[in-house]
């Protein structure tokens, strides 16, 4: 039934792309906050606890990175072939705003 819905979206294909996208997203606002609350926090033992969430976020960063790359979803290091998934996606996007 999913796969029906997705065809019917016109999303067949992109929606683990779309998913892993946005967990990597997340995943980045992720360690950014928590960098920032390690550094305002105000006991030892706050501390540590954060630093050990940081550590667990970059650990899933990478996680999601490597999935994204090894999709062909995600490239870091070649900014062409990006650009030409993001605007494959973009245009993906704009035709179920129709």
């Amino acid at each position: 039934m999913t796969n029906l819905l997705q065809n019917l979206a016109g999303m067949a294909g992109m929606t683990d792309q779309v998913i892993a996208t946005d967990f990597l997203i997340s995943s980045k606002a992720t360690v950014k906050d928590l960098s920032f609350a390690v550094t305002e926090a105000a006991t030892p033992e706050l501390r540590s606890v954060l630093r050990t969430q940081l550590k667990d976020a970059i650990v899933t960063h990478e996680l999601i990175t490597n999935y994204m790359i090894e999709k062909g979803y995600y490239h870091p290091n070649d900014i062409k072939e990006q650009i030409s998934v993001d605007l494959k996606a973009s245009k993906a996007a704009l035709k179920l705003a129709d």
